[in-house]
């Protein structure tokens, strides 16, 4: 039975730090969503000694051996030959991979070398996981004691891979008959522990579904998984524990899944047929430019004015002379009226700004992370918040064009 699992990475480009190695942490999702524990993560060279070392390394502790790269048609492409010498088996032709390699030349129109059929090897007796977008196939195969997974480099052809094959593969051998259901939810505002403080007792008592909390970006994640042999009670255990959790916090809960909270916001406005516009000192653009990343955005944002100094802001955005000399640039008065001035000025339902202190000093005697954001609302009203914000000046940036996304949830979508 599988318990433990073990990735394996093999590419010199991984220890050169050239690339990073986010296959690991993708399967490392999967598996746990499967109950497989991972334990280690191997990084290896494209060295047949070094990675012969790893393998029987990884076979004393762990029970599944997941290997990614190393199946191309070069001869630093060695996994499955080293492979096969561990485990005493042969490299066979597979001729449907074989015929998906030269359809894939053939379609693009270019010659193929001879050493492209080496891609079509597969380990001797293994399950022959499809390429659907690539030409190396994986392959996964078991003995008496070992589960062996060989997957693609390119996490365009390892991810489809793994939850189209790969997965199915290992719940046969798990004999999980149960249907596995997750769900992703995502939170802005709140920091990791606040939120696991909040629902400590809901983490100490699961059971199914489980709860996995996570941090990163400025964000914090919660994974639900439910199992159950009937995917609608999967699903209704995962909506309970939702539930359940909302009812706590929230009131910081932006999104599900793939999510952002820019893309969340966008599709709001989009969907209220509003119109939005942006005044930008502190984040230089940056709220704006990932605003019009998403397809239809000139039906959402008419425009942005990075009023980086005084007199753009005074000339361009109308903020009052007597604002900036009495108040400061970096002030709730100056937020304000920048978000009134470019909502005027751009003719939008609303107009957002963004004002303060990205360091690394001080200015209008406001100390380093003091951000003011200004909301004009359709309604006419104007709000303004005032965070302090701790971080690198970067951080501070992203973090502060953040913050403006989760403020215009607040404020127009109660």
């Amino acid at each position: 039975m599988i318990r433990n699992a073990e990735i394996i990475a093999v590419g010199s480009e991984l220890l050169l730090g050239q690339i990073c190695n986010s296959n690991a942490q993708f399967l490392s999702k999967q598996l746990a969503e499967l109950g497989v524990n991972v334990y280690y993560h191997t990084v290896v060279g494209d060295n047949s000694t070094r990675l012969r070392d790893a393998i029987n390394t990884a076979k004393q502790r762990s029970n599944l051996l997941i290997f990614t790269g190393g199946l191309g048609p070069t001869k630093d492409d060695l996994t499955k030959e080293t492979i096969a010498e561990v485990l005493g088996k042969r490299l066979v032709m597979d001729e449907e991979a074989m015929s998906n390699i030269k359809a894939y030349f053939e379609k693009s129109q270019r010659k193929m070398s001879e050493n492209n059929k080496k891609q079509a090897l597969v380990l001797e007796g293994s399950s022959v996981l499809t390429n659907d977008y690539g030409m190396a196939p994986g392959m996964a195969l078991s003995d008496e004691t070992h589960t062996y997974m060989l997957l693609p480099g390119p996490p365009k052809e390892l991810q489809p891979m793994f939850r189209h094959y790969g997965r199915e593969f290992l719940l046969e051998k798990l004999g999980v008959k149960e249907q596995i259901v997750s769900k992703v939810l995502r939170f802005f505002g709140i920091g990791e522990s606040q939120l696991e403080t909040d629902i400590e007792d809901l983490i100490d008592n699961q059971t199914n579904p489980t709860i996995a909390p996570l941090a990163g970006d400025n964000e914090v994640t919660l994974r639900l998984t439910a199992k159950h042999h009937s995917i609608e009670e999967a699903n209704r255990l995962i909506q309970q524990s939702e539930t359940e959790i909302l009812e706590r916090v929230g009131e910081f809960f932006f999104g599900y899944d793939e999510d952002t909270i820019y893309s969340v916001v966008f599709n709001k406005i989009q969907q209220s047929s509003f119109t939005l516009s942006s005044a930008e000192s502190l984040t230089g653009g940056l709220f704006s430019e990932r605003m019009t990343s998403f397809t239809g955005a000139s039906e959402v944002i008419e425009g942005a004015i990075v009023s980086y100094t005084n007199d753009v802001k005074e000339k361009v955005l109308g903020v009052q002379k007597q604002t900036l000399e009495q108040d400061g640039a970096v002030s709730a008065k100056s937020a304000e009226e920048m978000a009134q001035g470019v909502k005027k000025l751009l003719k939008t339902d609303i107009g957002i700004s963004f004002t303060g202190v990205a360091g690394p000093g001080t200015m209008d005697n406001q100390p380093v992370g003091t951000v003011y954001i200004g909301i004009a609302l359709p309604d006419g009203n104007t709000v303004v918040h005032k965070l302090q914000l701790a971080g690198t000046r970067e951080g501070i940036k992203h973090r502060s064009a953040k913050y403006g996304c989760h403020l215009l949830l607040k404020e127009l979508f109660k």
